[in-house]
């Protein structure tokens, strides 16, 4: 067979492969690979029986070639095809020995020193030790091994930042705390042409900033895009692509604008109904906002379209766990983790619906699974710290907040349970201090889901009898919620220490209009006006009794 006939071949398979036809590809590429016995033929043959889901001969083939051990194209792809053989130490074994420090640093790289035959490598090729690095992160992964791949996977960032997928890993499966994603970015070595995937990835962590900072980062983002060369200046933006939007919708979410978050993402469904990172902040937020036909009618879809994801059933976990039917809720959480047991959402969502029945031990469980699980992730260790202080254990509740204030320094609601509990303890100054800094740490203007914060705050000054200050914020309190009896009760009591008996009074009856059977208000009101009685005289009744006894 003469070369040009060959070559011919070789194209014809690559477009066999292009046009998804595998079997015509391993046809033609059997019959080159037997011409030839050319080392970039015989891997073009295994890369075509791999596409084609022969995994096991495809294997065979490139293990009984001697260049296996040489090639890091041919060793890569071996592993790979024991990686879809589930066979993760053999898939080990194969990716070779290597050391890698707590940095993501490859410290021992003699079997890295090897050819790399490609002859059809693009320009902007990923990094093959990045390949390497993450695949190794992936089986240690699968041998529940985390804390392995999580170091595999800094490494595989490290080694080259187009390789995306083992940031999102690292990002998606919480193994990083918020100062270990920021100082990985600051170490990747981006191109000079890359700077928009610096700040996208910048976008892509957990955001607690102030909302000024985080919208900066979008707009820069915006900007630099923007910014790059072409005729067309309004084809050159991320401004409405759907995963920036889809991180938008996340950051509304975090600092708790769950009305603002459910519109993006509705809208960004409509889009890309299959969006899944969407999706999955949609429900959050249709959860918290209680928008229980929206969770029935998307479980459904999800359910129907992909019945072996674990977010299908998180959907329909959700849905029951806002319409308070917590035995089928945690039925389906479980039903999530075991599809996938790195899904963060459904263990945490798990001990919820226990928590929600005050099965503490269940509730204990799951978080501390999620907290094993997920070490960048503090929702868990938050609600462990919120069981113990159900339980009045306030110490124990308070260390473990302390450590969720660690993996996690800027979430401002981690500030707002130390000082619930540093109420609790009596510890009133300590409190003040811890409610002023979570208000301090709110990303974004104060919305209604900080009212029992600033009520709260209120409280301990109260208590510190600083009141004319509680009276500040408990009016702060109003203005965010007009129907809390709590604000309506401790404004009330306030004014009544104050000795201020006809604010007492009006506001123990706005409280009582509330809630006409409370009992505290019910009996300080009737205390406020007995006082009122004895303090406060009507002139006309002073002057009346004046006339009698003159």
């Amino acid at each position: 067979m003469k070369e040009e006939q060959i070559e011919k071949l070789r194209g014809v398979v690559r477009d066999c492969v292009s046009k998804h036809l595998y079997s015509s590809a391993i046809f033609f590429a059997d019959k080159v690979a037997a011409v030839t016995a050319d080392p970039a033929d015989i891997y073009m043959q295994a890369q075509a029986l791999y596409l084609g889901r022969h995994y096991r001969r495809a294997f065979h083939l490139l293990n009984a070639s001697q260049i296996v051990l040489r090639d890091l194209r041919f060793r890569y792809l071996a592993a790979k095809c024991l990686e879809e053989l589930k066979e993760w130490d053999q898939c080990l074994l194969m990716l070779g020995d290597a050391k890698v420090d707590e940095y993501g640093n490859i410290t021992d790289t003699k079997d890295y020193n090897t050819m790399y035959l490609d002859k059809d490598g693009e320009d902007r090729e990923i990094n093959i030790i990045s390949a390497i690095c993450f695949l190794r992160g992936k089986a240690y992964e699968a041998l529940e091994n985390r804390a392995h791949a999580r170091l595999w996977y800094k490494a595989a960032i490290k080694a080259d930042p187009l390789c995306y997928e083992a940031l999102e890993c690292l990002i998606e499966g919480h193994m990083l705390t918020c100062e270990e994603e920021t100082n990985l970015l600051a170490t990747l070595q981006f191109g000079s042409e890359d700077g928009w995937l610096s700040l996208f990835y910048a976008c892509l962590t957990k955001k607690y900033d102030k909302e000024n900072v985080v919208e900066a980062k979008f707009r820069e983002l915006e900007e630099e895009v923007s910014n790059t060369k072409s005729s067309d200046k309004s084809l050159c933006t991320l401004k409405n692509n759907t995963d920036l939007l889809a991180c938008k919708a996340d950051y509304y979410h975090q600092c708790g604008e769950y009305q603002k978050c459910f519109e993006l993402t509705s809208i960004l469904l409509e889009k890309d109904p299959f969006h899944l990172k969407c999706t999955l902040v949609h429900l959050a937020a249709a959860m918290e906002l209680g928008h229980s036909n929206e969770l029935y009618l998307m479980s459904c879809n999800l359910v129907k379209d992909y019945p072996q994801k674990a977010l299908s059933w998180f959907a329909v976990g959700s849905y029951y766990y806002c319409i308070k039917k917590y035995d089928q809720s945690r039925r389906y959480f479980s039903k999530a983790t075991s599809l996938d047991g790195t899904f963060a959402p459904a263990w945490i969502g798990c001990g919820n619906a226990y928590a929600a029945q005050e099965e503490g031990d269940q509730a204990m469980s799951a978080y501390r699974t999620a907290s094993r699980l997920f070490p960048g992730c503090h929702l868990p260790t938050l609600y462990i710290g919120m069981e113990y202080m159900r339980t009045h254990s306030f110490k124990l509740a308070e260390q473990f907040f302390m450590q969720a204030k660690v993996i996690c320094p800027s979430d401002p609601l981690v500030y707002n349970e130390l000082g619930v509990v540093a109420y609790h303890m009596k510890e009133y100054k300590k409190a003040v201090w811890w409610f002023e800094k979570t208000l301090a740490h709110v990303p974004s203007s104060l919305s209604e889901m900080w009212e029992p914060t600033l009520v709260n705050l209120a409280h301990a000054l109260r208590k510190l009898k600083k009141y004319n200050e509680a009276i500040i914020y408990y009016e702060k309190a109003l203005a965010l919620s007009t129907r809390s009896l709590s604000t309506y009760a401790g404004l009330a009591y306030t004014y009544h220490l104050q000795d201020n008996y006809t604010s007492a009074i009006t506001y123990y009856h706005k409280a009582l209009w509330l809630k006409p059977d409370d009992l505290f208000c019910t009996e300080m009101l009737t205390l406020a006006l007995a006082d009122e009685c004895r303090h406060v005289i009507d002139p006309k009744v002073e002057l009346i009794r004046t006339q009698l006894f003159t």
